[in-house]
């Protein structure tokens, strides 16, 4: 299969949890402490969801004396977001970049 590699962004993706995560790292960097008390998880369910999402590609870590920090990596989400957006527009059989329009249902 020859985007066998975005399986795991996929699968990282399909948990609403996650989903958070990637929702709430739009604005930029944030700590893991402050994830921690965003959202109802316990601390080791936030590691491992954060994990998840920074062995599949999809964030970045790094530390900062006592705190570790994480931020997007867009590289990982502009493969999905490229593949993703070949698939609807051959789906409507549009060339990518164009003006997609979509026909509203006829009236009855």
């Amino acid at each position: 299969m020859l985007n066998e590699h975005l399986c795991p962004v996929f699968r990282a993706l399909a948990d609403s949890r996650r989903l958070w995560y990637i929702e709430g790292l739009r604005e930029g960097e944030v700590s893991f402490g402050d994830f921690a008390e965003i959202f109802p998880l316990s601390q080791p369910t936030v590691i491992h969801h954060l994990k998840v999402l920074e062995e599949c590609g999809l964030l970045l870590s790094r530390k900062e004396g006592r705190l570790r920090l994480y931020t997007l990596r867009p590289e990982g989400l502009k493969q999905a977001y490229d593949w993703m957006q070949s698939i609807v527009w051959s789906a409507y059989r549009a060339a990518p970049g164009s003006v997609l329009r979509v026909q509203p249902p006829p009236r009855s």
